[in-house]
């Protein structure tokens, strides 16, 4: 690593795009991702006070909930420099119900920065956050923070990461003593001692006993690296003095590969190790050079497009967050080639709209610095537009591109909420709906039988914190509850029903008689309506009122009154009654008979069944299979996948209620779960 011991300040201009790095702050929650950043800020020269996280003062937790509750809610961007470089920063949530957070900063991200407790070392989230920026083939750096907690064990880490990561830790730093007895670093790289006081950073040569405890792994160091570098392999095993830059070069080779993962030690709430991993970053980790280009898709010759990081290609840009600033509306973009200009026309390609650029800005938290222009590698946000969505691609219309979306969460926990009164349902669909364009995991549904909005989100503190927002945002108290499961109605045998209505209505008579049967169809074929009869003997409106008359009855049942599926309806007969027949007789006479006929078909109600699919550890796996037991689930498949079992499951959407907190308590938080909608079936 180089040795910069101060921020340097940007040249005239921007820094070339080999300048730029955009990471991200990765790990479990409370290991002090925010800590770290703060410090990055700090010595960066980017705030003039460090904010504390445990003080509620941290920058990047700019939420009022994020102040309150010392976690990060919402993933924060920030522009600082060091040594000539830009470093745009994302840092991340760590609790597992913001997951989307990090999904869809690790898809715009070039680095990250891993951090681990180095008491607690590899914790559940940790394992989620790794397996995702793998997904998205991530390079890392690893920062094993707290050394200074009773307790602290550098060694033990790398193990866990070895073990619960399957990662290949490369310690380029080792500590001086651990716990109370921490005092510094030792450069691996250099041979050197780093200590730190205050904001300065002190280099000494090694003394003989800590040279003695070091060059142990310095060899481990040259060895790992030597499997992945000839010419420092035969200079290792001649014997002969290998120059740092040699070192730093492999160390860069063997993480942008991801053969290995650069560790460092510190303390960031002791301001300990923070300017060794800003040097890092600058160091190992790739700019938007030096990373594949990105692909897309022409969508309409559906032919692929390579993307060049070059600012005289054509523009590509994806859209990853969309936020809402009083009233109006802030795109989150990463530019992979050509030039976002303020003023100029961009299209949408996922929604085939064109629509022009407004201002360009960097973000620093929830402050702003204006730009005239982004080009590739830049991570910025738009505002004065009204179209872009989360996932959305924005090219030139000429050159049309789609860029691969961000994976979507589907929600997995459900609550009612009921307004006070009319208007507040106004205001609280309105409020619902910026939360909705911010947040891609969050649902909401209308029911107009109880009036009732219902939620949906990943766990229990998302919407606990949404239900916050919106109080404190929109100063509303909805009464939340836990909703009712939605079901729908089949039969299970055929069975006839026939009707007759002659009644008057506004002074006049209207008859209608109608005849038909029911047939229950398979599983998910929906519903059919046959009304086989000769329009010449019978006129026209009045099959299309019988029709309609099926239809409507339909979507409600004969049990409770939710929708009927998977059923054929034939009518069989009408009735006629001359000067008295009427499209309105035979709508209602068609409604009554089909009721009649469900009635006699043995109805019974369908209810949400849920794949599940569960990633979890060996050690958990009966933990997990006794839990869905409890939960009337069908196992469908047991394999193993990245080194952990996976388990596929179907069971009844009234019995997972709580589930995602249940099942983080019976595996220590160290399971994954996917939950989507499978199908609606027969009550057990």
């Amino acid at each position: 690593m180089a040795s910069h011991s101060s921020p340097g300040n940007p040249a005239p201009g921007r820094p070339g795009i080999g300048a730029l790095r955009n990471i991200g702050i990765i790990a479990h929650i409370d290991a002090g991702k925010t800590t770290l950043t703060e410090r990055i800020l700090y010595f960066a020269g980017k705030i003039h006070r460090m904010g504390e996280v445990h003080e509620g003062t941290a920058t990047m937790d700019y939420l009022p909930e994020e102040q309150e509750r010392g976690i990060t809610i919402t993933s924060a961007c920030t522009t600082c420099f060091w040594a000539g470089r830009q470093i745009n920063i994302i840092d991340t949530p760590g609790h597992v119900d913001f997951t989307i957070e990090v999904e869809r900063s690790l898809r715009v991200l070039d680095g990250a920065v891993g951090v681990f407790c180095a008491v607690s070392g590899v914790e559940p989230q940790s394992e989620t956050v790794w397996r995702q920026s793998e997904h998205y083939r991530v390079p890392k750096l690893a920062f094993v923070n707290k050394m200074d907690r009773p307790g602290a064990d550098f060694q033990a880490v790398l193990a866990s990461m070895r073990e619960r990561l399957g990662a290949n830790p490369l310690a380029v730093q080792v500590p001086l003593g651990e716990g109370p007895e921490f005092s510094g670093v030792a450069d691996l790289i250099r041979m050197e001692k780093i200590t730190f006081s205050g904001e300065s950073v002190r280099r000494e040569p090694l003394s003989g006993a800590e040279r003695a405890l070091v060059e142990p792994w310095r060899d481990k160091m040259l060895e790992a690296l030597a499997e992945h570098d000839d010419a420092l392999m035969e200079a290792y095993l001649n014997g002969e003095d290998i120059p740092v830059e040699t070192v730093v070069r492999a160390v860069r080779a063997a993480t942008l590969s991801r053969a290995a993962t650069p560790v460092l030690a510190g303390s960031a709430l002791r301001n300990m190790g923070v300017q060794p991993v800003l040097d890092a970053v600058c160091d190992f980790l790739p700019s938007p050079a030096d990373i594949a280009p990105a692909h897309g898709i022409n969508p309409f010759t559906k032919n692929g497009v390579e993307l060049p990081p070059d600012p005289k290609a054509p523009l590509a840009a994806l859209v990853f967050k969309v936020l809402i600033e009083a009233g109006r509306k802030l795109a989150l973009v990463r530019v992979y080639s050509g030039v976002l200009a303020e003023g100029e026309d961009a299209y949408n390609s996922t929604q085939a709209k064109t629509e022009r650029l407004g201002r360009i800005f960097h973000l620093h938290a929830d402050q702003k610095e204006p730009l005239q222009k982004a080009g590739p590698g830049e991570i910025v946000a738009l505002a004065g537009m009204k179209l872009p969505r989360t996932g959305d691609t924005l090219c030139r219309k000429d050159h049309p591109v789609l860029l691969e979306s961000i994976s979507l969460y589907k929600p997995v926990l459900s609550m009612a909420l009921e307004p006070r009164n009319t208007e507040e349902l106004d205001k609280l669909k309105e409020a619902m709906s910026r939360l909705l364009l911010e947040d891609p995991t969050l649902t909401c549904l209308h029911d107009d039988d109880t009036g009732q909005l219902i939620l949906s989100g990943m766990g229990e503190l998302h919407l606990e914190v949404v239900l916050e927002r919106i109080r404190r945002e929109s100063g509303l108290a909805p009464r939340a509850g836990k909703p009712q499961v939605v079901c729908q109605e089949t039969i299970t045998r055929e069975a006839r029903g026939e009707a007759e209505f002659h009644r008057e209505l506004g002074g006049q008579m209207h008859y209608g008689k109608v005849s038909l049967s029911v047939v229950p169809m398979p599983r998910e074929h929906g519903r059919e309506v046959h009304v086989p009869l000769d329009p010449k003997v019978w006129p026209k409106p009045w099959l299309d009122a019988v029709a309609e008359g099926l239809e409507d009855g339909l979507l409600s049942g004969a049990l409770q009154g939710f929708p009927v599926q998977d059923v054929s309806v034939r009518v069989e007969e009408l009735g006629r009654l001359e000067g008295q027949s009427s499209a309105v007789g035979y709508r209602m006479a068609a409604a009554q008979a089909l009721k009649a006929a469900l009635q006699n078909a043995a109805p019974a109600l369908l209810e949400p069944i849920m794949n599940l699919e569960i990633s979890v550890p060996d050690d958990f796996v009966g933990d997990v299979i006794g839990l869905l037991g409890s939960k009337g689930a069908k196992i469908e498949n047991l394999f193993d996948r990245a080194g952990q079992k996976v388990v596929q499951a179907l069971t009844p959407l009234r019995k997972l209620f709580g589930f995602s907190t249940e099942l983080r308590s019976a595996t220590q938080g160290r399971a994954g779960l996917v939950m989507q909608f499978a199908r609606f079936d027969l009550l057990d």
